[in-house]
């Protein structure tokens, strides 16, 4: 899922939040946030639509899916 990690810094660097924020309201380390950014590990599907969700923006978008 390289497109994920991707669009999560892309939309996360549109917001000004850093990965410890990110990590914070989701209730993760910040290490965590950086392996899902370079696709070293992937998020449960629950904590994929809690980043859609903080986000603004759909679950398809954030994992690529769009069109």
């Amino acid at each position: 899922m390289k497109i994920f990690g991707t669009r999560l810094r892309e939309v996360r660097k549109s917001k000004k939040l850093t990965q410890q924020e990110v990590a914070d309201f989701i209730g993760n380390k910040c290490n965590t946030i950086s392996d899902w950014e370079t696709g070293k590990n992937e998020p449960s599907l629950e904590k994929l639509i809690v980043l859609a969700d903080f986000f603004e923006v759909s679950l398809d978008w954030l994992v690529g899916r769009d069109k």
